[in-house]
């Protein structure tokens, strides 16, 4: 039962990811019997069919066939959406990064003091602590 209901929110997030909706699945059938229709009508494959109801041959194809538009409209996949996200771009200016006044002090003293407490075995090489930050 488990793999059913997880087999079923996959396939409803990948379906909604695609942009297809419940209704579009619905539709299937108009598409199928318009397609039918132009394949015996015009003699069209499946290809110039869908090129014509969905890409460029779109507006050609409405403008000719203007007593189809109501059979055009039953067509899945005619759903028009806005996007949901709209997407957000920062332009940062340089000069204005450099002249800009901030309140962290760029010099900061501190409140430290650092005590030599051992002896100099190794001499004053590369690698002795700081003495004084």
């Amino acid at each position: 039962m488990n793999k059913i209901v997880i087999i079923g929110i996959s396939l409803l997030i990948l379906l909604q990811g695609a942009n297809i909706h419940l209704k579009d699945l619905v539709e299937m059938g108009q598409l199928v019997e318009h397609y039918q229709f132009h394949n015996e009508e015009y003699g069209d494959d499946f290809m110039l069919f869908v090129s014509k109801h969905y890409g460029e041959l779109k507006a050609s194809h409405s403008e000719k066939h203007q007593e189809e538009q109501k059979e055009h409209e039953k067509l899945p996949f005619q759903h028009q959406q806005a996007p949901c996200a709209q997407h957000l771009v920062f332009v940062l200016e340089s000069e204005s990064l450099i002249n800009s006044y901030s309140e962290i002090p760029l010099v900061a003293k501190g409140n430290f003091h650092y005590q030599f407490s051992y002896s100099l075995v190794w001499g004053d090489g590369p690698f002795q602590p700081p003495k004084q930050a």
